[in-house]
């Protein structure tokens, strides 16, 4: 048996006693060493969320060792250690032969959850795609990051980001810190709009060129407006006034997932004759997976910063009470 973190339902997380799954051919049994806090989860322990069912099992950002290889098992052995994100996708879906593998037909339904446990299985189509050795270079908290980063670094990717660019964050959660991190790491000018005072000094500590909250950024002359503008928040409203930060020709990339069945409009002279792009960005493709891999071993950014503290599995609880009261950034669960 092994212990895990359960949602039973919004607000309330049990530490329940569960069987500890055996891996089948392709499949492999990891025992957490290091699993991670995030927006979804919070959304979850806060208001319950679609693609996490309750009561059950939840928490997808982690890293650990192999405990137990299932047959078949070629590139690891027990006792790696090994870092890896919660999806892939199934490779054979209308999506995937256009090769928009993060919007695979699948890729939700067969994803896995439960991190906040002592072990976690991880099925062969994980396995096969995106499951990579640890660098020695890399704790296991900053192994369980190669999730988020994958999402981050799949929403730049269809941007010509170029060096002094100018570029507004919109949030300064876990994700816009995310996004701070790597623009700096490509030369970008980068300001960061958030109403929490606390949250903008760690921006500033981060490498935030400026600093600024929305009354303040309105009232900006003489300003064309930024390359590249971020939501990172999932508030409709937000949404809508992220075009207004926006230069002509200019890009947003709408990344905070907004509650479903929201809506936002639009000017549409903004769009037309300012020929701006709004762009929703979702999940990741096993070659975000891959340069995410890429960056954290490179040692080339820093994200440990990110981690605001360590607890044990049974605080679970305490933790996301903690994320709700906005106290923190990131917190690593350590079984």
């Amino acid at each position: 048996m092994m212990k895990s973190a359960i949602l039973v339902r919004p607000g309330v997380i049990e530490l329940r006693e569960v069987v500890i799954p055996k891996p089948s051919t392709g499949e492999m049994l990891i025992r957490i060493k290091a699993a991670l806090t995030c927006g979804t989860d919070l959304k979850a322990f806060r208001r319950g969320h679609p693609v996490i069912p309750m009561p059950g099992a939840f928490g997808h950002e982690f890293s650990g060792i192999i405990a137990e290889a299932g047959k078949g098992i070629r590139r690891f052995r027990e006792g790696d250690e090994i870092m890896a994100v919660h999806s892939a996708p199934c490779l054979a879906c209308r999506y995937c032969r256009k090769k928009l593998f993060n919007l695979c037909e699948s890729i939700m339904q067969t994803k896995i959850l439960g991190a906040f446990s002592e072990y976690i299985l991880l099925p062969s189509h994980i396995v096969k795609q995106n499951v990579f050795h640890k660098p020695l270079t890399l704790s296991f908290e900053e192994a369980a990051l190669l999730e988020p980063l994958s999402c981050v670094v799949h929403g730049m990717e269809s941007l010509h980001i170029q060096e002094n660019d100018q570029a507004l964050i919109i949030g300064s959660g876990p994700i816009g810190l995310f996004h701070l991190i790597l623009l700096k790491d490509k030369g970008v000018h980068v300001t960061v709009m958030d109403n929490n005072k606390d949250k903008l000094r760690v921006a500033k500590k981060l490498g935030a060129n400026r600093v600024s909250t929305p009354e303040a950024e309105r009232q900006q002359s003489n300003f064309i407006g930024f390359d590249h503008v971020f939501e990172c928040t999932g508030i409709p409203e937000v949404w809508e006034s992220s075009i207004r930060y926006l230069r002509r020709g200019g890009t947003v990339i709408l990344f905070g997932g907004c509650k479903s069945g929201t809506t936002a409009t639009y000017n549409t002279g903004r769009l037309h004759y300012d020929e701006i792009t709004l762009r929703g960005t979702f999940h990741y493709s096993p070659s975000d997976v891959r340069k995410a891999y890429a960056l954290l071993g490179s040692g080339n950014i820093k994200l440990a910063p990110l981690i605001s503290g360590r607890f044990r599995l049974k605080d679970t609880q305490e933790v996301f009470e903690m994320l709700s009261q906005g106290r923190g950034i990131k917190y690593a669960i350590i079984p």
